[in-house]
């Protein structure tokens, strides 16, 4: 007997009840069950996806901050470590994902290998970090606009919402487009940066000047943490680096939700999980290395760098590629953020009316409702401005996407037990992602820590601030709370392994 029958439906149209449905091995909810979405996602949307996604103002912008952190050397070494930490996410949710490809993905594999209260509280924690996005993204917008023109940023926020909303509004094919293009300029332009990053460092640039590895230096490969100077500051600030360093690769894992609308989830889900190696190692500790190569600690330095060394012209092209990106990371994230609540109309957590969809399979209600977060970056017209409300922004769904990744890990962690209790061999898989359970272990570790550590600078002496504490750690109360009054009401129970249901279509 194998525990996979591998017979997912790549036809475009709805997925309906199959009557030849294995019967669940022990009573839950209803649990996993397909949502009316459609399979219009062919493979090279995907791909552009799993190669793009999340690629907005956490790599362009958020770089700058974990830089100016933690110096030339902490940077390099953060996102060498969050980078591990998200390959061995993506390695075991992308097994995950190709044995029960159902609409939202992370939720279901949540309430089938752990408890159904977890997986309500993990579609609320992790829907609200992506919708938390949006308004982070628009935010973020505002900031690039404000390059060129003095323009009010509330009318960059309104045109950065109503573009997001008309986009995830159209079929999925569209938006499956729309990602296309924006990941070829994203590519692009990073690309660009690269090749421009060489020339600036060698001494090609106008100003004819070879920099070299002059600023790990002379002003030193780690950042002091105010007066601490020695080990003990470098150490403080390269722990400071981790958030920021987080927040670039959140979003990285959203390929793996669009298994449920994608035409050959089979073949495409494990390219992507291999493909991630490449794209950690390229686009962010590739870009790490050449932005302490190029320019001080500050924020924003790409941008800063090409106008250091003269290059006319280039730093507007720059900024327009990065605006394109946050624009396309907020369509992305409104996207994730209604599939959650799909994900909860079909585990009978939401009123159906949620998951409703119109004809081309967009859920239309949950779209709406997960776009009515995005205002939420008309916060950032009121005292502190665009970028403190960009910062609040980007910590609060930096914890509530690592939480995400620790669930997740947890889950394979469990799905992996429940094989070898119910005698199982991982052969019987459509795809077996490598060295388990062991980098499911280190990416539920390391994530942890991480989580745990965000809000480190507060408790410093005569550094406290009570908006940056919640902003810091109000994603775990978001998280826990949900899953008490879930258990409280519905009497739920901790999956056990010899019982866990592991059979690939929909549980009843």
């Amino acid at each position: 007997m194998t525990c996979f029958d591998g017979d997912i439906e790549s036809s475009p149209v709805s997925e309906q009840h199959d009557p030849d449905d294995k019967p669940m091995l022990a009573p839950q909810l209803n649990v996993g069950k397909h949502g009316a979405t459609q399979r219009r996602l062919h493979n090279y949307h995907v791909t552009m996806i799993g190669f793009c996604s999340g690629i907005g103002t956490g790599l362009f912008i958020g770089t700058g901050g974990a830089y100016a952190n933690a110096g030339p050397a902490g940077l390099l070494l953060a996102y060498i470590i969050v980078g591990s930490v998200l390959w061995c996410v993506m390695q075991s949710i992308a097994e995950l994902a190709i044995v029960i490809p159902t609409a939202g993905s992370f939720p279901h594999f949540a309430s089938r290998f752990i408890d159904p209260a977890v997986g309500f509280s993990l579609a609320i924690s992790y829907g609200c970090c992506y919708t938390i996005s949006i308004a982070a993204e628009s935010s973020a917008s505002a900031i690039l606009v404000g390059y060129w023109t003095d323009i009010s940023p509330a009318v960059v926020i309104s045109i950065s919402l109503a573009l997001f909303l008309a986009l995830n509004l159209m079929s999925v094919r569209v938006f499956g487009e729309s990602e296309v293009i924006a990941g070829a300029i994203k590519v692009a332009c990073f690309l660009g940066l690269v090749i421009v990053s060489i020339v600036i460092t060698s001494g090609g640039a106008p100003i004819g000047q070879t920099i070299g590895f002059r600023y790990w230096h002379n002003l030193g490969a780690w950042v002091d943490y105010n007066s601490i100077t020695g080990s003990t500051g470098h150490f403080l600030e390269f722990l400071a680096a981790f958030v920021n360093a987080s927040f670039s690769f959140i979003g990285v894992e959203v390929v793996v939700i669009t298994a449920a609308e994608s035409i050959n989830p089979h073949v495409v889900i494990p390219k992507s999980a291999r493909r991630v190696t490449y794209r950690i190692a390229l686009f962010y500790v590739l870009g790490a290395l050449l932005i302490g190569l190029i320019v001080t600690p500050i924020p924003s330095p790409w941008v800063i760098a090409i106008k250091q060394a003269d290059i006319v012209a280039l730093p507007s092209i720059v900024n327009t590629c990065i605006l394109i990106s946050a624009w396309s990371a907020g369509n992305s994230y409104c996207c994730v953020g209604s599939r959650m609540i799909v994900a909860m109309t079909t585990d009978h957590q939401l009123p159906q009316f949620f998951g409703r969809t119109w004809k081309n399979g967009v859920p239309y209600f949950a779209v709406n409702t997960s776009w009515f977060f995005g205002p939420l970056a008309y916060l950032s017209l009121g005292t502190g401005g665009v970028s403190q409300a960009f910062s609040w922004l980007m910590s609060l769904s930096t914890v509530a996407g690592l939480i995400a990744w620790v669930t997740l890990c947890f889950c394979y962690i469990r799905f992996y037990a429940a094989l070898k209790a119910q005698g199982l061999g991982r052969d019987s898989l459509p795809w077996k992602s490598p060295f388990q359970p062991f980098i499911a272990w280190y990416g539920f570790v390391g994530a942890t820590i991480i989580t745990l550590i965000t809000g480190r600078p507060v408790f410093l002496k005569g550094n406290w601030s009570t908006a940056d504490f919640i902003a810091s750690y109000v994603g775990i109360p978001i998280f826990i709370v949900p899953i008490i009054a879930w258990k409280l009401v519905h009497k739920t129970k901790f999956a056990r392994a010899s019982t866990i249901y592991l059979w690939s279509r929909r549980l009843r």
